[in-house]
């Protein structure tokens, strides 16, 4: 089992966009991987569990791996976190 602290930094927090991005990274690893927020965990392969955690911009969470490519998938998810899972921003959108 591998697991890292990592600060959600979008600027809208952990919302259907990023989220989305996340659970497709997740989903291409055989390991189960979870993400804790606030006492409360979700499967990274489900985007309504991890829009229920309702994490806020600047969160600290932590996700927790565990399966043969455990160590891989966690350096992906925190690549992709610290990247702001890689959205744009126009300045209109809410």
């Amino acid at each position: 089992m591998e697991e890292k602290e990592v600060t959600i930094n979008n600027k809208y927090g952990l919302h259907s966009r990023p989220a989305s991005a996340l659970v497709k990274k997740a989903s291409n690893f055989d390991s189960e991987i979870k993400l804790i927020y606030d006492g409360k965990e979700a499967n990274t392969k489900s985007i309504l569990g991890l829009m229920v955690l309702a994490i806020e911009p600047g969160a600290e969470v932590k996700i927790i791996a565990e399966g043969e490519d455990e160590k891989e998938a966690l350096e992906e998810l925190e690549e992709l976190i610290e990247n702001d899972f890689f959205v744009e921003y126009d300045d209109e959108d809410n």
